[in-house]
């Protein structure tokens, strides 16, 4: 279910976001040009398949999702090309290309993830491909900012970049990690619950469950297949956290371990959908497949 799933969402929200990257002047090619490349490389698209089943299983309109769908992924388009950088990750690879420094230049790449980010916020601010009331819009407006904002990813990074070569604990690691790679991931199937126009508290409360879930799974397999897969598989350098000493799942657990909380933890996400039916299969397929992935 989830290839043919995750192949329409892609090319949905793919079509919405070659849409964008049209620059309004001629001085302004070689930027767009960069922030284009940025996203339209490849990737997997988890975060907007999220908006998209969240919306579906609350029986919203796909239509209404669409604006949500494109601004979760330029945020995580931005935050990838910004920790590429040599200040922060230093890497030379990302989606089996080069990153967006190496393509284009250190000062592009900066400007490129500035003009990522603030193009994430107007998609999201405009009445088209989102719901048209504008308070429910203000709301995800205030969703993604939070998520995206020094109390989530960007806190995460921070926490990220102070503790290579320390020792945490797994509560101060499941902390770093619940702000750099949950905190959007859980924006995304919020910000689709909302758009769905029925978004009840104990729906909302049931979600958050599951995209908590799914968030630290999600980063507990990146971190088991930074161990077992290959550079060509991964798109990005194997073995990198480890060269550069940073905590991981494997390395404070054991590999086995790993893979076993990687697991518990998508039985929490399926448990947090028990009130959910099948229109929540999607999302139930989704966290059966972040821990599946090769790559």
């Amino acid at each position: 279910m989830i290839g043919h799933y995750q192949k329409t969402c892609q090319q949905r929200v793919d079509a919405c976001l070659a849409a964008l990257f049209t620059p309004p002047l001629p001085a302004l090619a070689r930027i767009y040009e960069a922030m284009r490349y940025s996203v339209m490389i490849g990737g997997k698209r988890v975060r907007p398949l999220l908006v998209y089943a969240a919306c579906e299983a609350l029986e919203g309109d796909l239509a209404e999702a669409d604006g949500a769908a494109c601004a979760v992924e330029l945020i995580h388009a931005y935050s990838l090309v910004h920790d590429d950088l040599p200040a922060m990750d230093d890497d030379d690879l990302r989606r089996g290309q080069p990153t967006t420094h190496k393509a284009f230049d250190e000062a592009c790449a900066i400007l490129a993830g500035d003009g990522l980010q603030s193009l994430a916020f107007e998609v999201l601010s405009q009445a088209a491909h989102n719901p048209a009331n504008p308070v429910v819009r203000l709301e995800m407006l205030g969703v993604l900012a939070r998520a995206a904002g020094s109390a989530g990813m960007v806190g995460g990074q921070a926490i990220d970049l102070e503790s290579v070569a320390r020792k945490l604990d797994q509560s101060a690691l499941e902390l770093m990690h619940r702000h750099k790679t949950g905190a959007l991931i859980e924006a995304s199937v919020v910000l689709g619950a909302l758009a769905s126009g029925h978004a009840t508290e104990a729906r909302l409360t049931a979600l958050r469950q599951y995209a908590q879930a799914i968030g630290l799974a999600f980063q507990v397999q990146d971190d088991i297949l930074d161990v077992e897969s290959d550079t060509a598989t991964l798109g990005k350098t194997q073995g990198a956290d480890i060269a550069r000493d940073k905590p991981t799942y494997p390395a404070l657990l054991g590999l086995e371990q790993a893979k076993t909380y990687a697991l518990a933890l998508r039985d929490q996400a399926l448990e947090a959908l028990k009130l959910f039916g099948s229109a929540a299969d999607p999302l139930r397929a989704l966290a059966c497949y972040i821990v599946e992935r090769r790559h």
